[in-house]
């Protein structure tokens, strides 16, 4: 006898992905569909309530000396959903929500808890079984570390096969409580064929007084007849169920093939290819020039400019066309060892760290690979270098920011005394960024010296997709982030917050983050969603669409917002202009 099918899904979570799934498991904030009078019940893990997810997973995977750095985007945990059709734990009324029968869950319980003892050992780091919901069901949490402990999520649950793998141990491992497996690939909702063909009336016309003793027998026969039909018609539905089934299994199969030499063809062709040029030179912090070309062998184009550099790509060539320099090279290696001044052991290594080994591979196709390799996991990662503080160029630099930007001196001071904002030895303001934990991971420069500067661009070793210049405002310091403001630039992120400030007449009730991140590249998207509020502040121009197109399929929820100047920072000295002239009108009144 079978009690419907036996479930289980799991999800990948990384770091910055813990808290919001322990939040809900926990119940450390509200469910709605949760009844609160019912207790859930924690099967693995301490119930100590101050005891974290996050410091659980990272206190399990420091038991092992991890042989490569943990990369920013790992998958620290698997959030593992395991549960069964409502009419197992009530088979006399499945619709009944949140009842059970007592004895089919602890066997449920019981087998669950087994498995994943006996699949994952310790690495289960905590258990829960909610009973708060329409239909029982545990989340166990899986730190993925291999046999050797190393953190590999895709060694237990990469590709198809192995979740099909994964779906098979569990059903072995509840097949003796009577659940059945879904079928293998399919992702179809299967229903009982029932009642779909009546041919044969209840055979009241039957009874004997009213028929002729003819009249009877052919009506038997025709009865006769019909139900033979019907018994065809149902066996020949059932044959033809069963041969669609296995039609559209081996359509799935050959999807999978088909799907997998695809898969492999494309990495031989990126094997064969360099990396994008203009991929590397994002990440070496070099910005597209929108507003003027170079013409280069008879053909416009884009220039990518950084401190010091004016390059232009073609293909796998470049050729840096700064004054000092003019020297050109090929691909991407080279093109890292220009920029940051470095050796090719260091190239490989940043490649390494910014690209991942599989991206990093194709950057030394014409190398030995093995070598490069060995080079990636044993060579230290560059670290970033702050640009060296000049206390004596501050005051010029103050004076841009609070009289050329409008900027209050007083938040400027803060920021300075932070840290956050300071003057290097060139009279550039410099703004660190700082990944969401708060460690600093590049710098932003602007220049300052003159009446027109121009010059902008980031620090060499800047990590552009883990780190970015912010202020949190409003709100307790304590609260989590209920608000985030996107803006293109530093000095727009603070004079968007100073407008909220001045239209408010006070801070915001809700804590609220005010980011700069210039590239839909990198944007936090991950973090951003678990956000109730983001707004994109983007400026009234071509570059400001373009942002926003890139942005809306990452952020469907967002809101936009446009300044009614061309950029905020205008918009806040137009207003401070206003407010003079208001002023001095008083004064002549």
């Amino acid at each position: 006898m079978t009690y419907g099918y036996a479930i289980a899904r799991t999800k990948k979570l990384k770091r910055h992905n813990l808290a919001g799934s322990e939040a809900h498991t926990a119940r450390m904030r509200e469910t709605p569909n949760a009844d609160s009078s019912k207790q859930n019940i924690r099967l693995i893990g301490s119930t100590e309530q101050n005891e974290r997810l996050e410091d659980l997973v990272l206190a399990t995977i420091a038991q092992y000396k991890q042989k490569r750095k943990i990369r920013t985007d790992a998958v620290y945990c698997v959030e593992i959903l395991l549960t069964a059709s409502p009419q197992y734990y009530r088979p006399d009324d499945p619709t009944r929500a949140g009842y059970y029968h007592e004895d089919k869950l602890k066997q449920w319980v019981d087998a669950n808890l087994k498995w994943l003892q006996e699949t994952y050992q310790d690495r289960i780091v905590r258990c829960e079984l909610h009973l708060d919901e329409a239909t029982p069901h545990l989340h166990a949490y899986l730190v993925p570390l291999d046999k050797d402990g190393q953190l590999r999520c895709n060694h237990f649950f990469d590709g198809r096969q192995k979740m099909m793998a994964f779906q098979d141990d569990y059903h072995t491992a509840m097949q003796h409580l009577g659940l059945e497996r879904g079928i293998k690939g399919s992702k179809a909702q299967h229903q009982d064929i029932k009642d779909f063909y009546r041919i044969v009336e209840e055979g009241k016309d039957l009874e004997p007084g009213k028929l002729t003793s003819q009249q009877l027998q052919a009506k038997a026969a025709d009865r006769d007849r019909a139900i033979r039909k019907k018994k065809e018609m149902e066996a020949t539905a059932k044959q033809l169920v069963k041969e669609n089934e296995a039609l559209e299994a081996r359509i799935q199969q050959l999807s999978a093939e088909n799907q997998q030499l695809r898969s492999e063809l494309k990495q031989l062709a990126d094997q064969l290819r360099d990396l994008p040029l203009e991929d590397v030179a994002w990440h070496l912090g070099l910005t597209q020039d929108t507003k003027g070309d170079l013409r280069w062998k008879g053909v416009a184009h884009l220039r990518w400019k950084g401190v010091a550099h004016i390059i232009n790509i073609d293909g796998s060539k470049w050729y840096d066309f700064s004054p000092s320099v003019n020297k050109g090279g090929g691909g991407a290696i080279d093109l890292v060892m220009h920029v940051n001044g470095c050796n090719f052991k260091e190239a490989i290594a940043w490649l390494n760290d910014r690209f991942g080994e599989s991206e990093m591979e194709r950057a030394v196709t014409h190398h030995a690979k093995k070598q490069a390799i060995e080079i990636a996991q044993t060579e230290p990662t560059p670290q970033f270098v702050p640009p060296v503080e000049d206390e004596t160029n501050w005051q010029a630099v103050h004076n841009y920011l609070t009289q050329k930007r409008g900027l209050p001196s007083k938040l400027v001071q803060h920021f300075h005394t932070s840290g956050l904002v300071y003057a290097d030895s060139q009279q550039n303001a410099v703004f660190l960024m700082r990944g969401l934990d708060g460690e600093t991971t590049g710098a932003f420069l602007r220049g300052t010296r003159g009446e027109d500067n121009t010059f902008m661009g980031y620090t060499t070793g800047t990590k552009r997709i883990e780190g970015w210049f912010y202020i949190r405002w409003g709100g307790q310091p304590t609260d989590e982030i209920q608000r985030v403001v996107l803006c293109k630039s530093s000095i727009d992120a603070l004079s968007f917050a100073m407008l909220e400030v001045q239209a408010l007449g006070e801070m915001p009730q809700q804590r609220t983050m005010y980011i700069a991140v210039d590239s839909s590249r990198s944007l936090p998207v991950e973090f951003l969603k678990t956000i109730p509020t983001v707004i994109a502040a983007y400026n009234r121009d071509d570059a400001g669409n373009e942002m926003a197109q890139a942005i809306k399929p990452l952020l469907p929820g967002a809101t936009w917002m446009c300044p009614q100047a061309l950029d905020w920072n205008e918009q806040l000295l137009e207003q401070q202009e206003e407010r003079r002239k208001q002023e001095r009108g008083l004064e002549l009144d």
